[in-house]
C-alpha cells in the first residue's frame, strides 16, 4: 500500500521549496544529559521524494558506561572494541552532508549528534532537521500518541528490532515517506528548523588516560555513569526526596530551577524511567500529580482531557512538550539563584 501510494504521489507536482534529500538518523546513547553518548547511530540516506538511497550503522565505544541496556541492549562487552566517535565521525558526516536531518524527536538526535562532533573538534555539515513528530502534528494525524511504534503502525510499517538504531532508522524511513508525499499533495511548508552547532557539553568528572587509540583509553571510563550504578542495568524506582526547596513556577522562556516540580502527562518518545531519572539528576522534584504548587507540566498531547492537562489549565500551571524540555534540561540553574 506505501508503494502504490508513493508511486501515485510521485507523478503529482512536487514542491520545488522541498529539501534535495534527508538523511534519517536514530542514535542510541548513554542516557540524556549533556555528558552522555552515542553508543549507535545509524542513517538512511533519502532523495527528495522520499526513496532510500543508501544505509549506514556503526556502534561507537562510548568510554564509559553504556546506560539503559535494558533499552538499546549494547553492553559494554559488546562495545569495547567499537570506535570511538571520532574515528566514525568523517563517514557519519558525509551520510549528512547537504541533507536535511530527519529524526523522530530531532531535537534530541541533533543535541547527541552535535555535541559529539564538538568533542572531535569538529561540526555536522547538517544546517536543518526535521521532527517526525512536528510533521505528523501538521498532517493531523490520528495517531493515539508520539510514539515510533505508533506512527509506523499507522503506516503499516513493521518493527523488527525496537531501538536498535538501524532498524529504527529504517523504520522511521518508511514512516516518513508517505507522509512526505501527503505534505506535498497537500502544499504543506515542511516543518523545518535550523541546526545550530552546540559549542557545550560535559565529559563528566572522570578522565582518560593514554592515547585515544589505545585500549586502555578505549575502557578508561567504562563503568563511570552518574544516573546507573554498576551493578545494575536498572535504576531503583525508589527515589530520594528532592534536597531543594521549591522555587516556584517555571517562567516561560527561562531556565528550570534546581527544586522545581515536574510532572509528566502522557506518552513520551523518549523512554519514560530515563526522562524522570535525568529531571531527577538535574535536581528537580518529579511529581506523580498536578497540583499549585506544580513547576511545570511536561506533555506532548496539551490539548488531551487528562486529569492532569485538566488541572494544570485550572491552575495555570505552564506547559511544554518532550522536546523543550530535554533541551531546559541541558541548562538547569542551581538552586537558590533565582532572581540573581
Amino acid at each position: 500500500m506505501l508503494d502504490d501510494h508513493t508511486a501515485a504521489a510521485s507523478s503529482s507536482p512536487w514542491p520545488t521549496a522541498y529539501p534535495e534529500g534527508y538523511a534519517v538518523v536514530d542514535v542510541e546513547t548513554t542516557g540524556l544529559a549533556r555528558d552522555d553518548r552515542i553508543v549507535s547511530a545509524a542513517v538512511y540516506q533519502l532523495d527528495a521524494r522520499g526513496r532510500v538511497e543508501d544505509q549506514w550503522y556503526t556502534l561507537v565505544n562510548p568510554q564509559r558506561d553504556p546506560g539503559p541496556v535494558w533499552i538499546h541492549g549494547l553492553t559494554s562487552e559488546v562495545l569495547a572494541d567499537a570506535p570511538l566517535f571520532p574515528e566514525i565521525a568523517d563517514e557519519f558526516a558525509k551520510r549528512l552532508d547537504g541533507r536535511v536531518l530527519v529524526a523522530h524527536n530531532a531535537a534530541f538526535d541533533w543535541s547527541m549528534i552535535s555535541r559529539e562532533y564538538a568533542r572531535a573538534r569538529a561540526t555536522a555539515p547538517v544546517r536543518q532537521r526535521l521532527c517526525t513528530i512536528a510533521l505528523s502534528k501538521e498532517l493531523r494525524l490520528p495517531l493515539p500518541n508520539h510514539k515510533l511504534e505508533s506512527l509506523a503502525a499507522h503506516y503499516g510499517v513493521v518493527q523488527q528490532r525496537a531501538h536498535h538504531a538501524l532498524d529504527d532508522a529504517r523504520v522511521l524511513a518508511e514512516a516518513f515517506r508517505p507522509s512526505l508525499h501527503l505534505a506535498a499533495e497537500a502544499g504543506l511548508r515542511l516543518p523545518l528548523l535550523a541546526c545550530q552547532p552546540l559549542t557545550e557539553w560535559s565529559d563528566g568528572p572522570a578522565a582518560s588516560s593514554g592515547s585515544s587509540g589505545s585500549t586502555a583509553a578505549r575502557s578508561a571510563r567504562v563503568g563511570y555513569q552518574p544516573s546507573y550504578r554498576p551493578t545494575t542495568w536498572r535504576p531503583s524506582r525508589k527515589r530520594p526526596a528532592c534536597p531543594y526547596p521549591n522555587p516556584g513556577r517555571y517562567e516561560p522562556g527561562e531556565q528550570l530551577i534546581q527544586g522545581m516540580r515536574v510532572a509528566f502527562s502522557g506518552d513520551t518518545s523518549i523512554d519514560r524511567e530515563l526522562l524522570e531519572d535525568r529531571a531527577v539528576d538535574a535536581g528537580l522534584h518529579v511529581a506523580t500529580s498536578v497540583s499549585r504548587l506544580t513547576s511545570l507540566l511536561v506533555t506532548n498531547d496539551p490539548d488531551s482531557p487528562t486529569s492532569k492537562t485538566t488541572k494544570a489549565r485550572s491552575f495555570g500551571t505552564p506547559v511544554i512538550d518532550e522536546a523543550a524540555f530535554i533541551q531546559l534540561l541541558s541548562h538547569v540553574t542551581p538552586a537558590g539563584t533565582k532572581g540573581a
